[in-house]
């Protein structure tokens, strides 16, 4: 009786246990995944790169008075740069895969502080053609959007447009915040201390960089932000001047590389080569302090931020080519009414100006990049640089013509509806890029 009895409790003990749900093992915490930090060290970077591309509008006319030269020579400086910012590109991105996206940004920094500071001790419009136009184009071309596509692709499989998005506004934005300080130390301190602020920027950045910044998610052990599968680090591209070039002799031989080009180009046009560069001046035209205009530009690049970002959004939402043409046509019917809103003081339909060009800045680059990786594939960041280099050739002519155009004609009025007229252009360009399913890769490169 006693056995029955204790074998009885241990039955309905253990039926009692059985019965009882079963508790979850305890939730693992998950972890920010290593893209993300990687992404915000780019950020910084480009940052810290693109602040002396804030100077030329501060400079034209502290240069000109104090050296006396023209405004179209100042502007062939600044047009140098701009050109060799875009021609730079698809190169530093074939050199990134030759030998490491980290080496690269930490050398291309160190040039842009040495272009910087050389500009302290400049007597000549030759040294400024050299410094200004030459080391800090070179060197801001290595860090141009073409960086911002090796990480996204190398780094990201999903959320590559928001992540674009992000890298594209700091690329504008780091042209545009400095602006405040900049407009500062040149009216209380002169040109020069400006100059140095910039490369001491730039040399800052580089300890991150290299601590911190790594070339491929296989390198710390990990696979791509949304990746199902580990992929293995490729080895270093041989020929990377030669791969460049054949990447862009196939994209040449394709309808959607030159629409790209061409709307991108009149992208340049109406961003960095007229307001970034010819705003300022034009502004002081009309009666307005330097600081006031260039605080504007700082606004701009607030907005930038948001609209850039909300564009990378979008873009994994919707279909980039509306976007363009969308973007587009609002940035150049805002063009036209520029004229009429510059005075002496800053109104309300100038704050809603610069808040809307704010918003359309960069916006374009997150679809443009979208169709890239679409219709290019694995060469589409070397692509892109090509494509941005369209973007810094359109730049450099309007910033060169519109110095040209002041000098001659006295105002900028002609300047702005030209680069108005240009962006329905591009709208109307960007409607007819054809739709591709596949991104075939453009050239194989032992």
């Amino acid at each position: 009786m006693r056995e029955a009895g204790t074998t009885r409790l241990y039955d309905v003990t253990q039926t009692t246990e059985a019965a009882a749900p079963a508790q979850a093992p305890p939730a693992r915490r998950r972890r920010v995944h290593r893209a993300w930090f990687v992404a915000a060290v780019t950020f910084v970077t480009i940052i810290g790169a693109a602040a002396f591309r804030s100077l030329p509008g501060l400079l034209i006319d502290p240069l000109h008075q104090e050296f006396g030269w023209s405004r179209g020579t100042i502007s062939a400086a600044v047009s140098i740069n701009l050109a060799l910012y875009g021609l730079t590109a698809p190169f530093a991105a074939a050199l990134m895969d030759r030998f490491g996206i980290r080496r690269v940004v930490a050398v291309a920094l160190s040039v842009i502080a040495l272009g910087s500071g050389l500009t302290v001790w400049m007597t000549a419009a030759w040294q400024l053609l050299l410094c200004w136009g030459l080391l800090v184009g070179l060197g801001s071309g290595s860090m141009a959007l073409a960086f911002a596509a090796t990480v996204t692709n190398r780094w990201f499989t999903e959320r590559r447009g928001l992540v674009s998005g992000i890298l594209t506004a700091a690329s504008a934005s780091g042209q545009l915040i400095f602006l405040p300080l900049l407009s500062w130390l040149v009216e209380a301190h002169r040109w020069r201390p400006a100059a140095v602020t910039v490369a001491l920027a730039a040399l800052a950045v580089v300890p991150f960089v290299w601590l911190l910044l790594r070339d491929h998610p296989a390198d710390v052990g990990l696979a791509p932000y949304g990746a199902r599968e580990f992929v293995p680090k490729p080895a270093p591209v041989t020929g990377a001047a030669r791969r460049t070039l054949t990447v862009l002799a196939s994209a040449v031989r394709t309808g959607p590389f030159w629409l790209l080009a061409g709307t991108f180009a009149i992208c340049g046009a109406s961003t960095n080569g007229l307001i970034q560069t010819h705003f300022v001046p034009a502004a002081h035209d009309h009666g307005m302090p330097v600081r006031a205009a260039a605080s504007l530009l700082a606004v701009v690049g607030v907005f930038d931020v948001v609209g850039t970002i909300a564009s990378g959004w979008l873009t994994d939402r919707f279909e980039p080519r509306r976007l363009l043409a969308v973007y587009y046509a609002l940035r150049g019917i805002s063009l036209l009414f520029l004229p009429m809103l510059l005075g002496p003081a800053v109104h309300p339909p100038m704050v809603f100006f610069i808040v809307f060009y704010g918003l359309d800045w960069v916006a374009t680059v997150p679809p443009t990049l979208a169709l890239c990786r679409e219709q290019y594939g694995e060469d589409s960041a070397i692509v892109f640089g090509w494509v941005l280099a369209s973007h810094q050739v359109g730049a450099a002519l309007v910033a060169f013509l519109g110095g040209i155009a002041r000098d001659v004609f006295g105002s900028y009025d002609m300047v702005w509806y030209a680069s108005g007229t240009l962006c329905a252009a591009a709208a109307l360009m960007a409607l007819v890029i054809r739709r591709s399913p596949t991104a075939p890769a453009l050239a194989a490169v032992s």
